[in-house]
């Protein structure tokens, strides 16, 4: 059971940080009021990219 909850954790993580990448421009017209947007979008896809090694590392390490 602990190994089926830490399973889909990683897989969340995963998908979290890989929208995060892909759509980092469109979050930050969305939610952000900051005027370079190419800062915040990199801050986002930065963040997106750190999301998704964690969820890969908990994936490949909870065989």
């Amino acid at each position: 059971m602990g190994q089926i909850i830490l399973k889909l954790i990683g897989v969340i993580l995963l998908l979290i940080g890989i929208i995060l990448i892909y759509d980092a421009r469109i979050i930050t017209k969305k939610f952000f009021g900051f005027g370079d947007q190419n800062e915040g979008s990199t801050g986002l896809k930065l963040i997106g990219f750190i999301i998704a090694i964690v969820g890969g590392i908990i994936m490949y390490f909870n065989i």
